[in-house]
């Protein structure tokens, strides 16, 4: 777990501190790597006291900027809990709702603004068919005749190549299932972006831009808390909300209840009895992902 992001290191120092060698420290004019805060604060385990100092000094920060009060919650993974996700195909309607439920969500930037899900209409005569999928599909009025919807994000794979290609460890998998990204860790390489088959990663080119009123206040350090220029970010699961109970936004806000969300653990829950009784497949089987996000057709 890395420490605040007020902390401060250059590129240079990092790609010193990856050499290891005295000799580019001093040829390339580097600090020495062992001596930056970035080293002495990232790379151990943070007590529960220094959580607790780090998540109070960014719930000042934010707060300060917003004008309001900021809450950064760090809530950990429930035990013997693995979320996962499905979604209907034969009832989406292509509205779009998911997506702008998200943004308010999960603070999204306006300006541009930044869409974690992808809706993407396909032809019922082709059948899932990504080479002719279109993502900006604008007709009078949804669902269009002879049309389908097959919404995309983050799949939050068992075997993410997303996990394995980033080279500074700021993504991984959580005990839950949630793949998550330490915005202070992340040097926005975007190696994750190339390995993603899913495109469901973005990359912050610009500071986002969040009017003060617009900004959900209730966040996780792992999930919706303001992010800098620089860095990837992606679909949690809205993590600030499942580890606490709620379904993620887009759940809530689906108005044909396309989306079902729950514990695979759970025998009773809804995600189980989908997977038990409905036709489904995952996106790309062939690529061995394993995804936590399956696709299904109730009807």
């Amino acid at each position: 777990m890395s420490c605040s992001s007020t902390t401060d290191v250059s590129r240079r120092d990092f790609l010193c501190a990856l050499t290891g060698c005295a000799a580019a420290v001093a040829a390339s004019g580097c600090s020495d790597p062992t001596h930056t805060p970035f080293f002495r604060d990232h790379l151990r385990e943070m007590s529960p006291a220094e959580i607790a100092r780090m998540l109070k000094e960014l719930e000042a920060r934010y707060s300060a900027a917003a004008g309001q009060a900021v809450e950064v919650a760090m809530d950990g993974p429930r035990p013997g809990v693995e979320f996962a996700y499905a979604l209907d195909i034969s009832r989406c309607v292509g509205c779009r709702r998911c997506v702008h439920a998200c943004v308010e969500e999960n603070n999204q930037g306006r300006e541009p603004e930044i869409q974690w899900i992808r809706v993407l209409e396909m032809e019922k005569e082709k059948g899932v068919d990504f080479a002719h999928a279109n993502a900006y599909y604008d007709p009078a009025q949804v669902p269009e005749a002879g049309h389908f919807y097959v919404p995309v994000a983050c799949q939050h794979c068992r075997d993410a190549p997303c996990v394995k290609t980033c080279p500074v460890g700021a993504t991984w998998q959580e005990p839950d299932g949630i793949v998550v990204i330490d915005y202070d860790w992340c040097i926005g390489c975007r190696c994750c972006m190339s390995a993603c088959p899913y495109g469901a990663r973005h990359f912050n080119w610009a500071e986002p831009e969040l009017p003060a009123e617009e900004l959900n206040p209730k966040t996780h350090y792992l999930g919706n808390r303001p992010r800098e220029q620089g860095v990837v970010e992606k679909c949690t699961f809205c993590i600030q909300r499942v580890r606490r109970g709620l379904y993620p936004a887009c759940v809530e806000v689906c108005p044909v209840g396309a989306r079902k969300f729950g514990d695979l653990n759970d025998p009773e829950s809804e995600i189980r009895y989908v997977l038990e009784h409905k036709r489904v497949f995952v996106l790309k089987s062939e690529l061995a992902t394993l995804p936590r996000f399956y696709y299904f057709f109730g009807v």
